[in-house]
């Protein structure tokens, strides 16, 4: 860097801060990344996104969702929406690889891990040293996780695992698995039961299968444990209480991770307006759609927005069923832009090209971005699914 920059110094001053932000992004953006990255396998991507991450330390940004007392810069709520705005409109690297390990594993063991969980764990993760996946969907335990039936017997300081883990996101680099497991088949409810573990992933009888998507990628892969023995220390909180401590962990899925989503998006959306002046933005009924996936489009901001309001205000009173929608509308728009655009572009941009692993939007990678629009009617529990939740939790009506 050619100068100092002093970031959280301007906390208090709401311009000063995102002006700083824009002079270091600036200057410090990886230049060409998506070019530099595409077609790159994500073993050797790591270091490149590893650097990105220490540059963004350097300045207090590593975590900037952490509070003080994990080790991060304790940004009040809405300084951390800034943040994650002008990575998005700067069109900074994402950091995909390291979700899991920045979101979902602090949220976990600061709220229900021990202290040495903590000490032996978060270094790694802020150095980007260590990369975490998670272990829940299994093979007929997806949109209804507590069905899952991969089983933890104590066996003296240790406890031995056996079953079958799938889509899990980036296992095939991940060091560590924020793992459920059911440890008790006696109670009452198909949530009772479960408890919750980390996993070394070097541990003898674990096995990673990569699974190949229909872009050619496999960010996600299926894990395999076969008489894993997983000391007793690596239990996070108390046996049986599995299933409420997973909650902690997917409740860090709302908020400021869609929120950076969406806005990446919103500066492509842009973008390829301007890009179409000459071409496609002649023609009258494009324009029409263009302009009505427009308003879409600004609809499911104004929700998220809405959600981050509420989670600043009081997290524990946010609407529990905003997230739900957001997941419901978000999804199926992806699928009629992406389809839009190909359409609009003609048969040039209908063509598979090598992906640009690690991050969720391409920008322009039109037939790749198509074909991964339709994970997110899966992702987080399938649409399907949420729409019998609606039905049931929130309007009340009888199961059919």
């Amino acid at each position: 860097m050619s100068r100092t920059y002093d970031i959280l110094g301007k906390v208090g001053d709401e311009q000063a801060f995102r002006q700083e932000i824009r002079e270091w992004l600036a200057e410090c953006t990886p230049k060409n990344w998506r070019v530099k990255w595409q077609g790159v396998r994500e073993e050797d991507l790591k270091s490149e996104i590893i650097a990105w991450l220490g540059e963004r330390r350097k300045v207090g940004l590593g975590t900037p969702h952490w509070p003080k007392e994990w080790g991060g810069p304790g940004l009040p709520f809405t300084y951390q929406i800034m943040v994650y705005e002008e990575l998005s409109r700067a069109d900074a690297p994402e950091l995909d690889m390291f979700t899991i390990s920045l979101f979902h594993t602090p949220a976990t063991l600061f709220e229900h891990g021990t202290q040495e969980q903590k000490d032996r764990y978060l270094h790694g993760i802020t150095h980007g040293t260590d990369i975490w996946c998670q272990g829940f969907s299994e093979p007929g335990a997806g949109s209804d996780l507590a069905s899952l039936r991969t089983s933890a017997r104590r066996e003296g300081d240790h406890y031995v695992l056996n079953g079958q883990k799938i889509w899990s996101s980036g296992a095939m680099n991940a060091q560590y698995c924020l793992l459920l497991a059911r440890t008790d088949n006696s109670g009452k409810r198909k949530h009772d039961g479960i408890s919750y573990f980390i996993l070394d992933m070097k541990t003898p009888g674990v096995e990673v299968r990569p699974i190949r998507q229909i872009t050619g990628e496999s960010e996600f892969a299926e894990i395999f444990m076969d008489d894993v023995k997983v000391p007793v220390e690596n239990l996070i909180g108390a046996e049986g209480n599995g299933w409420n401590i997973a909650q902690s962990t997917l409740s860090t899925e709302r908020g400021l991770l869609i929120f950076g989503s969406v806005e990446r998006l919103a500066r492509s959306f842009e973008l390829d307006g301007k890009d179409a002046r000459d071409t496609w933005m002649r023609d009258v009924q494009f324009r029409r759609e263009y302009a009505a996936l427009y308003g879409e489009l600004q609809s499911v901001r104004l929700m998220i927005r809405q959600l981050l309001i509420e989670l600043e205000a009081n997290p524990d009173k946010a609407s529990p069923t905003l997230p739900t929608f957001i997941k419901l509308i978000w999804g199926p728009f992806l699928q009629r832009y992406t389809e839009f655009l190909l359409r609009a572009e003609g048969l040039e941009t209908q063509k598979w090209q090598p992906a640009i692993p690690g991050t969720s939007n391409s920008s322009r990678l039109r037939f790749n971005d198509f074909l991964k629009s339709y994970g997110w009617t899966i992702a987080g529990g399938s649409n399907e699914i949420m729409r019998n939740i609606i039905s049931e939790r929130i309007l009340g009506l009888p199961r059919g």
